[in-house]
């Protein structure tokens, strides 16, 4: 069948000239458990109910032209829907696609949706209760009162994303805690935050958090400048926590990785990239405290070889590296890394410019090694075969 032979994107196209199109273009066999993406410009509203007997249940919006209650009335067992990027996407037309409760969809992706303010958080914490991922990322309208909404009716949330959120406080996160129980019980099944970008946060967003979000288990704070050291003395007793991401948190130093070492923290990846109060002291503490990471990165950490032979001993676990941009690290610090860290499969060494051939010769020598970034650095060909 020729239709076979399109892509998503043409598929939708054609599906728009017939009725006979449509339905070739979305036979059963290519259909099957694949997710639609779509134009919604002069789509037919009978092409849903279409798509939804053919068991689509994961759509998503490419441009937005008409109205969103079209997929909504013609697909009422939809599990996903995706709106990133639909810049023209209103509160008043996420208002007319919410009436009722839709029981079944589990996710909501709204990234980039600039014009969504809390009003559209009422109406989803109103009618999807049963959301578990929320991606509200560069929502730049969303306030600490849309959080309250979310803490008062999606308690079923488990991963969601307020990235660039500028209003958003310590006391929205409260309320996502659970700290404002007399208005909002929270999102106390959360597994994943991502408040990267969120410049209004302090430490007292990590105290509600490690509080109250105990079930957490991926934690995305980067380039938020307000966190501190002290605000990891919170974070270190958090159990259930394997991912921390603190890139660029310009005052976090090697005094709060001494607080993360120190507690209770299980955490299998540690990214500390761009703050530049992190230094061989950090490795240290890594080593003591942290030694059954999997993944750890230092890019443009002032960190030099004494660090490195300070950590690798104890790093048994480690399989990825990123130390790119580590200007003091040299030839003797890759031959570290070669004799101890064994089961490497990942390195990035890109800007690292006191390397030198003898060093990458025994980096790649690795048994494990699967990629090796070196950006400003020309691997031969033969170099290129031994890390295949």
């Amino acid at each position: 069948m020729i239709f076979s032979y399109l892509d998503v994107r043409d598929k939708g196209r054609v599906a728009q000239v017939c009725a006979a199109w449509r339905d070739a273009s979305y036979h059963k066999s290519v259909w099957r458990g694949v997710e639609a993406k779509l134009h919604l410009r002069r789509a037919n509203p009978s092409l849903f109910p279409s798509l939804q007997a053919r068991g689509i249940r994961r759509v998503q919006i490419l441009s937005l032209r008409r109205s969103l209650s079209y997929v909504i009335q013609g697909m009422p067992n939809i599990e996903s829907l995706n709106l990133s990027g639909c810049y023209n996407l209103t509160d008043n037309g996420l208002g007319h696609a919410f009436v009722q409760e839709i029981p079944s969809l589990r996710v909501l992706n709204l990234s980039l949706c600039k014009q969504i303010t809390d009003s559209s958080l009422g109406r989803i914490a109103q009618y999807l209760k049963n959301l578990e991922v929320l991606e509200l990322g560069g929502c730049s309208n969303i306030t600490n009162t849309g959080l309250l909404l979310i803490a008062w009716g999606l308690h079923r949330l488990k991963s969601l994303n307020l990235r660039s959120c500028r209003h958003v406080s310590d006391v929205g996160i409260g309320h996502l805690a659970g700290m404002t129980r007399s208005a909002a019980e929270g999102c106390l099944n959360l597994e994943y935050l991502t408040l990267q970008d969120c410049q209004k946060l302090t430490d007292l967003s990590l105290k509600h958090t490690s509080k109250g979000l105990t079930k957490l288990k991926v934690l995305n704070l980067s380039f938020c400048g307000g966190i501190s050291d002290a605000g990891m003395i919170h974070l270190s007793h958090m159990n259930s926590l394997w991912s921390l991401n603190l890139r660029s948190c310009d005052n976090i130093s090697d005094t709060g990785v001494m607080h993360l070492a120190m507690g209770t923290l299980r955490l299998s990846g540690l990214d500390v990239s761009f703050c530049d109060k992190i230094g061989d002291q950090s490795l240290a503490y890594i080593a003591q405290g942290l030694y059954q990471l999997k993944s750890l990165s230092l890019c443009s950490c002032h960190i030099s070889d004494d660090g490195i032979n300070r950590m690798v001993r104890q790093m048994h676990e480690l399989r990825t590296l990123n130390i790119g941009q580590c200007v003091r690290i040299t030839d003797k610090g890759l031959e570290l890394i070669a004799d101890h860290l064994t089961q490497l499969t990942g390195i990035d060494l890109y800007g690292c410019t006191k390397i030198t051939k003898r060093g990458l010769e025994r980096i790649t020598q690795l048994p494990c090694l699967k990629v090796l970034n070196l950006g400003l650095w020309q691997m031969t060909e033969s170099h290129t075969e031994k890390v295949r």
